[in-house]
């Protein structure tokens, strides 16, 4: 584990870019009535992209043998993100609400006729061997009629929960700290549109994270744990 720095001052300094990430819920909408699907995985995605050689120096970190000089771009970088979904979009800029949907480094080839997938397919792989672009096998899924992307599962009627997501909540026990809550409630965020009146049932732990210097999981809380428990079952 080696820590990031910035030659020029923290990370914190860098302005953020204000490039915007696919809505979810449009997207998910978007592959509803499609028969077949492919799910692809950039390979390191953020290691595909090169840092332009004059800015090299800005990004480095430090061993004890010494400084290193990254020259692709690295996981945890400020902006990554928007920079990598910025990429994807101008390379697949023709099929994206068409033929495919591409959140960051996950891509969904999508078709409604059977029969022009391989047809989809081959427009992907022609534009990712233009770009360079290589895909990690071990996380592809093709010529499927349902898959997980990216947190839900997509199929020809709509699109479903995640069971994995579900089980997670199941198997929670009462949170102990802020943080425990913080990652229920990160939990929850992926289902909530499967939840109805999900805001009223999970204002406990909301009101709970207002308490950051009194942590009380309280009777209110337990019970909201439990039934929402009770609805995912």
């Amino acid at each position: 584990m080696v820590n990031v720095h910035r030659l020029h001052g923290s990370q914190q300094s860098l302005s953020k870019d204000p490039y915007t990430f696919p809505h979810i819920d449009l997207l998910m909408d978007s592959t509803a009535g499609c028969r077949l699907f492919t799910m692809m995985d950039a390979y390191q995605g953020y290691h595909q992209i090169f840092i332009a050689e004059e800015d090299r120096d800005k990004i480095f970190f430090v061993t004890k043998n010494g400084i290193y000089y990254y020259n692709v771009m690295p996981f945890g970088l400020k902006n990554a993100g928007a920079t990598y979904q910025r990429l994807v979009n101008r390379m697949f800029k023709e099929s994206i609400g068409v033929s495919m949907e591409v959140n960051i480094d996950d891509m969904l080839v999508k078709s409604r006729r059977s029969d022009d997938h391989l047809i989809h397919l081959k427009q992907a792989f022609e534009v990712m061997r233009t770009n360079g672009m290589k895909l990690n096998p071990t996380k592809c899924t093709f010529g499927v009629g349902g898959s997980k992307f990216p947190d839900y599962l997509v199929r020809e009627r709509g699109i479903e929960a995640n069971p994995g997501k579900i089980e997670a909540i199941m198997k929670l026990v009462p949170p102990k700290t802020i943080k425990e809550i913080q990652r229920l409630t990160g939990k929850i965020t992926t289902l909530n549109r499967f939840i109805s009146r999900s805001t009223d049932q999970n204002l406990p732990f909301f009101k709970t994270l207002r308490k950051t210097k009194d942590f009380e999981w309280n009777e209110e809380c337990e019970q909201a744990l439990q039934g929402l428990k009770r609805y995912l079952a």
